[in-house]
C-alpha cells in the first residue's frame, strides 16, 4: 500500500522495527472514518475485528473517550489488540476507527509473546501520529 490520495481517501502503512515480531498496518482513511488493518507473522490473517466510536468519557464529560465492539474468529487471540487499538485511535483522533487484526507466529515463546504486545502499542503510538500529520 502506498501513500496516496484518492477521492479524498489518504493510504498509508506503518511498521514496527525490532526486528522480532515486527507488526505492520495498512491505514485508509475514508473520509472522516479510519480503516485499521494489523498484521504480522508468518501466517497473516483475520482473527478478530473491532469498531470503535468516540465519546464524552463517562468520568469528567469535558474528556474524549471511545466504545469499541469486538468479533473474533473461534480459536484467536487478536481480540484485545484490536479493542485497544481501535478505541485508543478512536479517542486520540476523534474519529469512528475499525480495526483488523491477525497474526501468527509457529511456536512463538513467552517472551514472544510480550514482544508482540510492546509492538502492538508502539504500532498503535505510530498510527495516531501519522494520521495526524
Amino acid at each position: 500500500m502506498s501513500n496516496s490520495s484518492t477521492g479524498g481517501n489518504r493510504e498509508f502503512q506503518v511498521s514496527t522495527s525490532s526486528g522480532n515480531y515486527d507488526l505492520y498496518a495498512d491505514i485508509i482513511m475514508l473520509g472522516d472514518d479510519m480503516l485499521v488493518a494489523v498484521w504480522g507473522g508468518e501466517k497473516p490473517h483475520i482473527g478478530a475485528v473491532a469498531m470503535a466510536q468516540p465519546r464524552p468519557s463517562l468520568k469528567d464529560a469535558s474528556e474524549l473517550s471511545a466504545t469499541a465492539s469486538v468479533f473474533t474468529y473461534v480459536g484467536h487471540k487478536e481480540d484485545e489488540l484490536a479493542k485497544l487499538a481501535s478505541e485508543t485511535i478512536s479517542k486520540k483522533l476523534n474519529k469512528k476507527v475499525v480495526v483488523t487484526a491477525g497474526m501468527h507466529w509457529d511456536d512463538i515463546s513467552e517472551s514472544g509473546i510480550l514482544q508482540v504486545i510492546e509492538n502492538s502499542e508502539i504500532i498503535i503510538k505510530l498510527i495516531v501520529q501519522k494520521a495526524d500529520m
